[in-house]
């Protein structure tokens, strides 16, 4: 490794600390967080499997939900298996290359996620607003659609950042990462020359996505309300809720993190680093944890095939 006046030439290998500050208790936060990926794992590989294997649930809520329970797999294994090497087994080093395609990798499907949330607002609202029309607009060649732009739009949005840090920033004033997972402005940050380019863009793909996404879907809430509240019977209106309540319960928690998140790494200076980096972690380990438990509890079918499944007998 090159050095420059004190600072480092295109390093080959960075250090990630892990929790800055609590790395005498880091063994013992990998318990939990341990638990939550596994939970995390078996729960949205069960929701995949039934969605696969009941014909009843393919319809575009339930295909929706198997993208989600997807990108929750792809965004927890993304981080935990190199944070558990930090925590356990002391393995803080990652190649400059891997920690790039670490941070596009988790930027990507944290992207995805979101825009699989956009859909399945979209999806609600025109099933309680336009119900006759939902078979028709939600048809098999939308569906696909949806889920190759929202894949697509995160990719190529995330892919620059890369491409900044990679071509742009050449000098380093230091190759320890003060996080757990190499994320984006936690590698800039690192950098000794001028990074108001990284950071612009940072905040651009941000707004663009997590801002426009979360825009929409309140837009689409708004609407929801608006109809539900209307419908003359009680019982209409609290099935036609009951419908969005497991989607709420989800993007909620997704959302408030992730813009607590962002905003402190950037304006919360005042913030203990330590604060920020379990929130951060938080952020991608609790939406792939919750929301098979979310979904298997307020969502009726899931959790009658899920019984079906380990209590019925073959014969039955």
């Amino acid at each position: 490794m090159l050095t420059f006046n004190g600072s480092f030439f295109m390093p080959s290998v960075f250090t990630l600390v892990g929790i800055p500050g609590l790395e005498p208790v880091q063994c013992w936060i990998g318990i939990p967080f341990c638990a939550m990926y596994i939970i995390a794992v078996i729960g949205n590989s069960l929701i995949l499997v039934i969605i696969k294997k009941e014909n009843s649930l393919h319809i575009p809520m339930y295909i929706f939900l198997a993208m989600l329970a997807a990108t929750d797999m792809a965004l927890s294994t993304c981080i935990l298996p190199k944070m558990l090497g930090i925590f356990w087994f002391h393995w803080p080093e990652i190649s400059f290359d891997a920690c790039l395609l670490q941070m596009w990798l988790i930027h990507s499907f944290q992207a995805t996620e979101s825009g699989i949330l956009l859909a399945m607002a979209l999806d609600r609202y025109v099933a309680i607003c336009n119900p006759l029309r939902h078979a028709t607009i939600f048809s098999q060649k939308l569906l696909t659609h949806l889920g190759v732009g929202v894949t697509l739009r995160a990719a190529i949005l995330v892919l620059p950042t890369l491409l900044l840090i990679k071509c742009r920033l050449k000098l380093y004033q230091t190759t320890v990462i003060s996080h757990s997972y190499c994320e984006h402005m936690a590698i800039v940050k690192l950098a000794a020359e001028d990074i108001r380019v990284n950071k612009i863009y940072g905040l651009f793909v941000a707004f663009a996505i997590l801002g426009f996404d979360i825009i929409f879907i309140t837009m689409s809430y708004v609407r929801i309300f608006v109809t539900v509240f209307q419908l003359p019977q009680k019982e209409a209106r609290v099935k036609a809720f009951n419908t969005c309540v497991a989607h709420i319960c989800v993007f909620l928690p997704f959302y408030l993190l992730a813009f607590f998140s962002f905003f402190t790494h950037r304006f919360g200076s005042h913030i203990p680093p330590y604060v920020h980096i379990l929130l951060s972690n938080l952020y991608l380990l609790v939406p792939p944890f919750l929301n098979p438990i979310v979904y298997g509890v307020k969502t009726k079918e899931i959790r009658r095939h899920a019984w079906k499944m380990f209590v019925s007998s073959p014969n039955s």
